[in-house]
């Protein structure tokens, strides 16, 4: 994997400074102040969630460097425009920044080409959503988008559309310990409802031998095609939680049936 490499774009990787939120907090406040050299050093002192968040396109083959390099500008797009004001950390302030600019970046570079009038209608489309959702406290509809930038809406959907960077079902989306929570956990099942999940498996005996919790949750997960999410949040645990009882049930299920 490329990030095993000690050197990004001439920065050392072992030796990124790590910064207590004291420091953090100090800088900042130096940075608000216009000190160019407070601003480097958290640049610098924030390097490794650069590092972390490219980790996930590993997979893309793209140079280390030029990722990198991507991540940074996010990096100080996040720094540039963070309000401390607000009760939130830097860090989750900022990945969806870094995150947001690697994207682009991978998409502008994709091997699938988008004509540039698509790009940029997707992309006043994004500028115009994140100008409304700051002045609207809210994520603005396409209609009003649509309006805001004088566009049909068949052409913002299309253009977003076309921009879209596929994803895998398998990509993580929360991390818990060793459990892992993927973005097909996320997807509701709206046809395996009881009577064809229970008739096309026969396992209604299996699933009485289970606790009460794991049967609701198997229940609600596969008879009622729900998300982990929205399990946890009906059964007041966490995704983890479910997660775990989820995939013991299972591993039970199976168990009595290969009796």
């Amino acid at each position: 994997m490329f990030l095993n490499k000690v050197e990004i774009c001439g920065v050392n990787t072992s030796d990124l400074p790590l910064l207590t939120e004291d420091e953090k907090n100090h800088l900042f406040e130096k940075i608000e102040e216009g000190d160019k050299e407070a601003r480097e050093k958290y640049i610098k002192g924030n390097l490794r969630l650069v590092l972390s968040v490219i980790q996930r396109f590993s997979g893309n083959h793209e140079n280390a460097d030029d990722l990198f390099q991507v991540g940074c500008i996010g990096l100080m797009k996040a720094i540039d425009n963070f309000d401390r004001t607000l009760d939130v950390k830097f860090s989750t302030y900022a990945v969806p920044m870094i995150l947001g600019e690697v994207r682009r970046y991978l998409r502008d570079n994709n091997s699938i080409r988008v004509s540039r009038s698509l790009r940029d209608i997707a992309y006043k489309a994004i500028y115009a959503r994140e100008q409304m959702t700051k002045a609207m406290d809210r994520d603005p509809t396409i209609e009003e988008i649509a309006r805001e930038i004088n566009l049909p809406e068949e052409d913002i959907i299309y253009a977003l559309d076309a921009i879209a960077t596929p994803v895998s079902l398998f990509e993580p989306v929360y991390q818990d310990g060793n459990d892992a929570l993927f973005l097909m956990d996320q997807v509701c099942d709206k046809k395996n409802k009881e009577d064809a999940w229970v008739e096309r498996l026969a396992l209604q005996d299996a699933m009485n031998q289970l606790s009460n919790r794991e049967y609701r949750i198997i229940k609600k997960r596969f008879y009622e095609g729900k998300t982990q999410t929205e399990v946890a949040d009906e059964i007041s645990i966490s995704q983890a939680q479910v997660s775990r009882l989820e995939k013991n049930a299972l591993k039970s299920i199976r168990s009595y049936l290969d009796e």
